[in-house]
């Protein structure tokens, strides 16, 4: 039954929630999922899962990729670019060997074309997979590798890569054109940079 008290209406929708960041995948991590969805053979996961932390693309613009926005003449490129929901901005991203050979895969046992969804709903002919369920997804992968589900989510897999990235290269210019982000100051918030990762780089670069 429900409380007609005004607490209970207007109540926060964070309330009792954990609020913040959600934590970026660990390489081992990266490879525990990967496998595990090998060993299934579930195509369609492992092509999602590739793409997620290769495009480093927020999940709404991922869920509405279309086969053309990967594939030239037939073939899968190295690299591709989309349009931003969000920001309107032009984002360009990689597309490894491992991740081409999943998709590809894909494609063809959907039998997909050029002009399709590449991650259709199972559900809703003609529109792609919903946020929703791409979240359901996530979680399930952040389960199987014995992860806290509160503290990963969706853009888990959009800051995965470029973390990684982060700290192979301190290369926090790079980073901003991955992500597509406008100022540089976004991508030092986004990447969680701290004091002591300014003071290494500090103390690495001689002058």
């Amino acid at each position: 039954m429900l409380s007609n008290r005004p607490e209970a209406q207007n109540a926060p929708w964070n309330r009792g929630r954990l609020v913040g960041q959600k934590l970026p995948l660990k390489l081992r991590e990266v490879f525990g999922i990967r496998i595990r969805l090998q060993l299934q053979r579930s195509t369609r996961e492992l092509a999602l899962f590739n793409l997620a932390i290769d495009s480093k693309l927020r999940g709404c613009d991922l869920i509405a990729l279309r086969v053309g926005d990967l594939a030239r003449g037939g073939l899968l490129g190295s690299r591709a670019q989309v349009i931003q929901q969000k920001t309107g901005r032009v984002v360009q991203f990689e597309v490894t060997e491992q991740t081409r050979h999943s998709v590809a895969a894909w494609i063809a046992k959907r039998a997909l074309s050029r002009q399709d969804f590449l991650f259709p709903s199972r559900v809703r002919l003609g529109e792609h997979l919903s946020c929703r369920q791409y979240a359901r997804i996530v979680k399930g992968w952040i389960a199987a590798v014995g992860l806290p589900s509160s503290d990963y989510g969706t853009h888990s897999m959009r800051r995965t890569k470029a973390t990684l990235i982060y700290r192979r290269t301190h290369n926090v210019r790079a980073i901003q054109l991955l992500l597509g982000h406008s100022k540089l100051e976004s991508t030092v918030r986004y990447l969680g940079i701290e004091i002591e990762d300014a003071l290494a780089m500090a103390e690495e670069t001689e002058v």
